[in-house]
């Protein structure tokens, strides 16, 4: 609150969301807790599948996406503290200041989502001096909706599970420095301290008896020609949160395992058409979930399709095309929306040169989850154990 207060605005926010979205409400609030606390500044929230108009034209594809006084400063997921960061000038430097104070940690984890919060409560609890570097608390599991598969807890959401298990870590004693990424990792063997060394973007550094690694993963992107020109602009990897806003249009979704085939369901309830497209000769998903999208009217799938470009007229997506494998020829899809469902990389490209990779980019470890550089261990979705 006091460095809300310290920000002194003069601005008017317009935040567009769709009531889907379970990404809007968190930066809705966030706005709205700074404007009341900075009396020269206004927040105003817009429902995108109400105000089709506007959404037109402001070219909104994806939610929730922020503007401060008429200019673009944000989309997607953002809590209320990288909201403050991003408007408040010196935040960097105070956070590395702090973060250079520190004293060495027994344990650091690096990553906030399961797995790190795991392993922080596990380190905690042994009464050892535990700290933590997130980018952001929850990770990957922030951008899930349904979870029916942890034991015990029948069924959740992706944000209220992250939310539950930060108070968790919270319980504890343990150091959390957030909205903050590693640069470089320097492993106790090579420091004149005989710490483990972790470096921050930010310049900060912290020293460790030893690191956990729990960095997790992303949403692996297609790599075509237009897909990050048009990101936000057509192209989506949210269908819960960017769906109402292709209501009454013609989508495409890439990939055809689980994420793919449910995310082509929910859509087809919204929009005009959707085709799901996937590189292999056959769907992956459950056979449930194909029987599912194979009875509805307004889904279609191609297999053996190799995307080649998003298509686009410089402002929004007009056409996907494609390849079909068995023929060689190039096809061309016209729509609006294009959701990429086609799985996960590991967050590991700062640790390339530093720590032992697979080809996947995933750590390698062993059953005691050391990595190859002393001192320095992994967990979660972002090494080479499934």
């Amino acid at each position: 609150l006091n460095q809300i207060k310290g920000l002194n605005l003069k601005a008017d926010f317009d935040v567009f969301v769709s009531l889907s979205c379970h990404n809007c409400p968190d930066v809705v609030q966030a706005l709205n807790l700074i404007a009341i606390y900075n009396p020269n500044t206004t927040a105003t929230m817009i429902d995108g599948a109400f105000f089709q108009d506007e959404v037109e034209q402001r070219k909104i594809m994806s939610v929730p996406m922020v503007f401060q006084d008429g200019n673009h400063i944000g989309q997607g997921r953002m809590t209320l503290e990288e909201i403050v960061a991003k408007l408040d000038s010196g935040a960097a430097e105070k956070d590395a200041a702090a973060i250079n104070a520190k004293q060495a940690f027994d344990v650091l984890v690096v990553g906030a989502g399961p797995a790190g919060g795991t392993a922080a409560i596990y380190a905690a609890r042994k009464g050892i001096r535990t700290g933590m570097i997130a980018e952001r608390f929850g990770g990957q599991v922030m951008d899930t909706m349904d979870i029916e598969n942890f034991t015990s807890v029948q069924k959740t959401v992706g944000p209220q599970f992250a939310a539950d298990m930060e108070k968790h870590v919270r319980e504890y004693d343990v150091d959390i420095m957030n909205l903050q990424r590693v640069s470089k990792i320097v492993g106790a063997d090579q420091t004149a301290s005989g710490l483990v060394e972790v470096e921050l973007e930010n310049g900060a550094k912290v020293e460790s008896k030893t690191v956990i690694l729990s960095t997790g993963a992303r949403w692996r992107k297609m790599g075509v020609s237009g897909e990050q020109e048009y990101a936000t602009r057509g192209v989506a990897y949210c269908p819960h949160c960017d769906g109402p806003l292709f209501k009454g249009k013609k989508v495409a979704v890439i990939g055809g395992g689980n994420s793919g085939v449910e995310a082509a369901i929910d859509l087809a309830g919204i929009v005009e058409q959707v085709t799901l497209v996937e590189f292999d000769t056959k769907l992956r998903a459950d056979q449930v979930l194909q029987d599912k999208l194979n009875s509805l009217r307004n889904a279609t799938v191609i297999t053996h399709a190799l995307s080649t470009e998003v298509v686009g007229d410089g402002a929004q997506v007009t056409a996907l095309k494609y390849k079909d494998r068995a023929t060689d020829t190039e096809h061309s899809i016209e729509l609006s929306g294009i959701f990429v469902q086609i799985g996960l990389l590991p967050n590991t490209d700062f640790l390339k040169g530093s720590v032992e990779l697979s080809p996947r980019g995933e750590i390698i470890i062993n059953e005691r989850n050391e990595t190859n550089v002393a001192g320095v261990f992994a967990a979660g979705d972002c090494t080479t154990v499934p």
